[in-house]
């Protein structure tokens, strides 16, 4: 009741503050902004990367929130949905039923997910293992998703209208953490625990950046925020669906610059960074830190706005770009049937150890296995693997707009390296990367110098030393190629 009434105090406090953006800049690319809803129904497999367990309520909805951009004839989706990770069969279909359905084309079309750990479940394997009328009420539902998705599109692209956009940046170091620390012992740890007097130092930096780009109408009517910011979506636990802290953050922003503007969050590269203060045993958990680091990032944003500066944006282009990556080794028949053994039987009582389970979807995720590609969504939600099965088929993906703006969509649950590194090299003033973006889930995609440190990222990478690298290179190459095109 506390932390409700402090957030309630929070949003009547702002309200009396102009935040609308000062913004001069003349329109040139018209904007559309929508959000639909995509909550699960109860019953169905709450999220996490390995959640098993069965919904039991929503805390609050899940939304599909969309941004469609046109100029010159030319039109570009960037879609966001509240869920962990995005399936291929999701991507594809979701690519196609747009295309079919409005024109846009398939490589105008970016998708990418918060990576919300309280969202659904899209996994078949997990689905598996749970079974029974929730596995069914799973399957429905994501098989409803690209008909969600493709509502959202329409639906932004019925307000298209030109908008003023200003853009801007703030740090936030207080509530993001890198989480693998380099121990006493020369080892290497993923979150050591609360006070651990074996640890030595984090292994690497945070992205402190929390990037605003502010989309009004001429006569200063919001239509959309987006906000990027690097941090792990996993902060609530329990049985009930939540968009987690983006959900708080939205939720604030709303009541104060006007509930019919669509606030978007992106998940920056954040797979070795959460919100663990390894050196604060008092931290609060669960859906109060949510909402505490929610409110942070809302007071944030807002303060930001008055600041932002305005760009002319006479432009836009789009691009994805496949980039294939070595797999980690190779899998024979026999792993495979071990691996289907493990995953058959995790969740039932003396089931398999937690690390069997992490090696046994990896080696289903990386095996070349007969029947084509349908085969293999009834297994896996990753991207698919070139033909004689020893890389990755992924894919990096760029939004520019005009020589100032860029939104970079990045697959997998990226190191917080590989972002940094395309921002430092990017000839865009202004770059958001936006992780779990791609045409589907790739696991953890640590760094090169990761690899030999191990740990819970490295033990769940799909690819080997260096992939991160040729997508963060690949990413690098297409805004430039971009930069120059124009």
């Amino acid at each position: 009741m506390q932390t409700r009434n402090l957030l309630l105090i929070f949003a009547l406090i702002l309200s009396t503050f102009p935040v609308r953006a000062q913004n001069s800049a003349a329109p040139g690319v018209m904007v559309g902004a929508a959000k639909v809803k995509m909550t699960p129904p109860v019953g169905s497999i709450i999220g996490d990367s390995y959640g098993i367990r069965v919904s039991t309520g929503v805390h609050d909805n899940l939304n599909i929130k969309t941004l469609v951009f046109q100029n010159a004839g030319v039109k570009v989706a960037f879609i966001t949905l509240e869920v962990i990770s995005l399936p291929h069969e999701l991507v594809m279909k979701s690519r196609q039923l747009i295309n079919q359905q409005t024109g846009i084309a398939p490589g105008n079309i970016i998708l990418n997910a918060t990576h919300a750990h309280a969202g659904p479940q899209l996994n078949p394997l997990m689905w598996e293992a749970v079974g029974g009328d929730a596995k069914q009420k799973s399957i429905e539902y994501t098989r409803n998703l690209p008909a969600l998705v493709l509502e959202s599109v329409q639906s932004a692209i019925s307000k298209l209208q030109p908008s003023k956009i200003s853009v801007g940046k703030t740090q936030e170091n207080s509530v993001s953490f890198n989480r693998r620390f380099l121990m006493k012992d020369g080892t290497f740890k993923t979150n050591p625990g609360k006070l651990n007097p074996n640890t030595v130092r984090p292994l690497g930096p945070i992205d402190p950046d929390l990037s605003v780009i502010y989309f009004e109408s001429p006569d200063k009517k919001p239509l959309a925020i987006l906000v990027n910011y690097a941090l792990h979506v996993a902060i609530v636990g329990g049985t009930q669906f939540s968009a987690d802290f983006p959900g708080v953050m939205s939720e604030l922003i709303g009541k104060v610059i006007g509930e019919e503007a669509v606030i978007i969050f992106t998940n920056g590269t954040s797979g070795n960074i959460n919100h663990v203060d390894v050196s604060d045993p008092k931290q609060l958990v669960g859906l109060d830190e949510a909402r505490r680091i929610g409110t942070v990032l809302a007071g944030r944003v807002l303060a930001s706005l008055s600041s932002l500066r305005p760009v002319a944006v006479n432009s836009l282009q789009a691009n994805i770009q496949s980039v294939r990556i070595p797999i980690l080794r190779s899998v024979d028949d026999k792993e495979v049937a071990w691996a289907k053994d493990i995953m058959s039987r995790f969740g039932q009582a003396k089931g398999p150890a937690f690390t069997d389970v992490v090696t046994a979807w990896k080696l289903i995720d990386i095996a070349k296995m007969p029947g084509g590609i349908e085969a293999r969504h009834k297994l896996t939600t990753t991207v698919p693997l070139t033909p004689d099965g020893s890389s990755l088929e992924s894919e990096v993906s760029a939004i520019v707009l005009g020589d100032q703006i860029a939104l970079v969509g990045f697959p997998g649950d990226a190191f917080v390296e590989l972002g940094l590194g395309i921002k430092l090299n990017s000839p865009y003033p202004f770059t958001v990367v936006s992780e779990q973006s791609g045409n589907g889930t790739i696991s953890y995609m640590p760094n090169r110098k990761a690899f030999p440190e191990g740990s819970y990222e490295v033990e769940s990478a799909r690819y080997s030393s260096g992939g991160g690298e040729a997508l963060a290179d690949a990413a690098v190459r297409t805004l430039i190629e971009l930069f120059y095109k124009k």
